[in-house]
């Protein structure tokens, strides 16, 4: 016999939820009975069709919906009444947030409970420590931090807009007036950073946050380190972490050698990626990939975007400078070098406009979520974010991006950046189909010489 009980149906999970009340699912539901003419308020309204006209009417969001299919009823989280998903960080889960009593829209990042070991308690600890210590327009400030029974959380401003990653693949590629703003922007937030003896470790694309007014700010300092003789509590001291695509050479030969100029190396793989929709280094697994950051110089970024001017191009190769002693040495210096081609702001038509409904009733919100209570924190499918953090970040990650040349866009094919085959691999390859040959052809020329005898 199974003693579970039966699952909540939708209209019972709003109600409980408080989400919304009996008389705005009636309202919603009189609103589908009269589109299809039915004026008896008798005729049962299908789950379907009430949905679509709860996100029609702005009830309800999209994710909001999925959580209540799925008999979610809690929604808060300590004083905060959770709206909506955005993504996942390199450290946990991000959702849109009103504080219910003060009704400010923020941003937590959550620690989901099923990760809550003693170490990763420690780094995401860590994290918010550090991020506490920040405050610069061009980086995302920290508000708040704690704990609802077990589950730690971290909150901090919510920033509208979408991320370069993503500018860059709708927009294809930037021209230099715009990378160059976006880029000095976060050069400005970094050298802040680095003042404060901290180094981000993972700049890239998806951690660079455009506004719709064309802000930036620099995201994610899950990976963060400092500098000195080496963070103790860093459980990461010593492993190589960040995304390889991005990886500055020394710190892939050695992990401790923590300094500002990573992040310069990092912000100038960023920049080529922002002028030319491509990675430095495209295809090729991680190792292969940290094998040529050390190694081998990238594509010429002008060869891919022709309007590339030799001055700007000659920015990003100092950025991109494989030993340190000779790179661009300071974040500062790079907003200045840039400087010639910035202006004031960059105009993020890619940006997502829409913040969702109107949060519910904050007087009628829930009390905090218990440590044994099951909600929207536990299970839940998280879509690809519009803005605060687009991309999770594993230590050594690889984020290999591929886009789409003009043509190729056209006729929806996807295009890889061709790889450069090292001369010895090609030696290797054709030197026995050249011999094979040389024999073949002495054969037939002996044949030919033995017939006429």
């Amino acid at each position: 016999m199974d003693d579970r009980a039966p699952p909540i149906t939708f209209r019972a999970a709003a109600v409980a939820s408080r989400l919304l009340t009996q008389e705005q699912l009636r309202e919603a539901e009189d609103a589908v009975r009269a589109d299809l003419g039915q004026g008896n308020t008798q005729v049962l309204v299908e789950e379907p069709q009430l949905i679509k006209k709860l996100l029609a009417l702005g009830r309800l969001n999209k994710w909001q919906v999925e959580q209540l299919k799925l008999g979610r009823t809690r929604f808060t989280l300590g004083p905060y009444l959770v709206t909506d998903s955005i993504g996942r960080g390199g450290m946990g889960e991000v959702y849109k947030a009103v504080h219910t009593m003060m009704g400010r829209l923020e941003a937590i990042k959550v620690l989901p409970r099923s990760k809550s070991t003693p170490a990763a308690i420690a780094s995401f600890t860590r994290e918010i420590r550090a991020q506490a210590q920040m405050d610069h327009p061009n980086l995302v400030r920290a508000l708040y931090a704690g704990h609802d029974g077990n589950v730690y959380y971290l909150v901090t401003e919510y920033v509208p807009g979408t991320d370069l990653r993503k500018f860059v693949r709708a927009r294809q590629r930037l021209t230099m007036s715009e990378a160059a703003t976006i880029i000095s922007q976060a050069a400005k937030g970094l050298a802040y950073a680095h003042s404060r003896g901290m180094v981000h470790r993972d700049i890239k694309p998806g951690n660079l946050l455009v506004t719709p007014d064309g802000q930036t700010k620099v995201s994610d300092l899950g990976l963060a380190g400092f500098l000195g003789d080496g963070d103790a509590e860093d459980p990461r001291q010593g492993k190589v972490v960040g995304t390889a695509d991005y990886l500055a050479p020394e710190l892939i030969q050695d992990p401790t050698a923590i300094s500002p100029a990573i992040d310069v190396y990092s912000l100038g793989c960023t920049l080529y990626y922002a002028v030319t929709g491509k990675v430095p280094f495209p295809g090729g697994t991680t190792r292969e990939k940290a094998q040529r950051h050390v190694e081998q110089a990238p594509l010429k970024p002008s060869r891919i975007s022709p309007d590339l001017s030799d001055e700007f191009v000659e920015v990003i190769a100092s950025m991109m400078e494989k030993d340190p002693t000779r790179r661009m040495q300071t974040a500062n210096e790079v907003a200045e070098r840039l400087a010639p081609w910035v202006r004031d702001a960059v105009a993020n038509a890619v940006a997502d406009a829409e913040f969702g409904p109107a949060p519910p009733d904050l007087s009628a919100a829930p009390s905090g979520m218990g440590d044994t209570d099951s909600g929207f924190l536990y299970g839940a499918d998280l879509s690809e974010g519009v803005s605060q953090i687009s991309q999770g970040t594993d230590p050594f990650a690889s984020a290999s991006e591929e886009t789409l040349p003009d043509e190729a866009r056209r006729r929806g094919r996807r295009v890889r950046e061709p790889v450069t085959v090292p001369n010895s691999v090609v030696l290797f390859t054709l030197g026995p189909i050249v011999v094979v040959s040389l024999v073949l052809f002495f054969c037939m020329l002996l044949a030919g010489v033995g017939s006429r005898l």
